[in-house]
C-alpha cells in the first residue's frame, strides 16, 4: 500500500531529476542535443520529448480522461527551451495533484488504454512510480542502445 506522502516525494523527485537532466543537456556543445543518434528516438531532445508526452498521457489516465495522443512522441523535435517550459508545467501539475491526493485515492485502481490499444490497470500510486522510474531510466537506456561509434 502506497501513501500520499510517498506520491508527493515521487512528484518532487521527478521534477528535480528532470531539471538536472535538462540543465545538463543545455550545457552540451551546440547541436549535440539534436545530433542524430541510433537509439529509440531521433536525438536527446526527442527522447526528453517522449518523456513529456508520456507524462501527459499518464496525467490523462490519472484524471480519468482521454489524453488526446495517438503516439508516444511527436514527429518533430521541439527546441529544448520550449520543451522545458512544457515539462515544467507538467511537473507543476503533478506536484499540485500529489499535494491534494489522499491515501485512499493513491490506492484506487485506474483502468486505462495504452496507445497501441492494450488495456491495463494500476493504482494511482503505481502510475506515479511508473512515471518516475521510466523518466529516470529511459535516457540511460537510449544511450546504452546507441553504438559507441555514434555517441
Amino acid at each position: 500500500m502506497m501513501t500520499a506522502a510517498t506520491v508527493r516525494l515521487f512528484a518532487r523527485y521527478n521534477a528535480w531529476a528532470d531539471k538536472v537532466m535538462f540543465d545538463a543537456v543545455a550545457e552540451l556543445p551546440p547541436g549535440e542535443d539534436v545530433k542524430p543518434r541510433t537509439s529509440l528516438f531521433k536525438n536527446i531532445v526527442h527522447t526528453l520529448n517522449h518523456n513529456y508526452i508520456v507524462d501527459e498521457i499518464w496525467r490523462g489516465h490519472l484524471e480519468g480522461r482521454d489524453h488526446g495522443y495517438t503516439a508516444r512522441n511527436t514527429a518533430d523535435t521541439p527546441a529544448l527551451a520550449a520543451l522545458w517550459v512544457q515539462q515544467h508545467a507538467a511537473h507543476q501539475w503533478y506536484t499540485q495533484w500529489a499535494d491534494a491526493v489522499t491515501d485512499a485515492a493513491v490506492n484506487e485502481r485506474v483502468e486505462y488504454e495504452l496507445i497501441g490499444g492494450n488495456k491495463g490497470a494500476m493504482t494511482r500510486g503505481e502510475i506515479m512510480m511508473h512515471v518516475v522510474t521510466i523518466t529516470a531510466a529511459l535516457p540511460l537506456i537510449c544511450f546504452i542502445r546507441c553504438p559507441p561509434a555514434r555517441r
